[in-house]
């Protein structure tokens, strides 16, 4: 199953939501579709989708999925790549009015400089990367929680 989110901020992604409706149509992408479409003001024609997802039922869709299609949200990658997900990030961009700057192409390039997902900044490219992806492998997300802490603990204990 692909999951498809793009975030609860004020602004549509209708761009994205858009192009999975197209690749569903081309039979590039086979697979089950379920989205979170936030404030999009498209909906979706061949897949199911709901506005918005208590964090329960956003987890539960994550840990069903075979891949992840996110826009360049910090929290949603995070939670993805530790869960081993396979994720193709792409950014909204304010020339479409999805965001008020650009930040999400830097997020994007930190993570993939990291090698844990695969990042789409031309939305054309898609169809390449859902076909590529399954054969990659990314860097497994080690936590250093645990190192932060002990530091912490050592600190406040000198």
């Amino acid at each position: 199953m692909i999951f498809v989110t793009v975030g609860s901020q004020k602004f549509q992604f209708n761009r994205l939501l858009k192009k999975i409706d197209e690749l569903i149509d081309k039979k590039v992408i086979t697979d089950k579709v379920f989205a979170q479409i936030g404030t999009s003001n498209y909906k979706p024609i061949n897949y199911e989708y709901v506005d918005f997802m208590n964090q329960d039922d956003f987890n539960k869709k994550l840990d069903e999925c075979d891949l992840l299609i996110t826009h360049a949200g910090t929290g949603v990658i995070v939670n993805a790549v530790k869960r081993e997900k396979k994720v193709i990030a792409t950014p909204r961009l304010a020339k479409y009015g999805e965001h008020v700057d650009d930040h999400q192409i830097q997020l994007i390039q930190q993570f993939d400089e990291l090698n844990f997902i695969e990042p789409l900044y031309d939305l054309d490219e898609m169809e390449i990367k859902i076909k590529e992806i399954k054969n990659k492998k990314y860097k497994k997300y080690i936590s250093n929680t645990d190192k932060i802490i002990k530091s912490i603990k050592e600190f406040i204990n000198k």
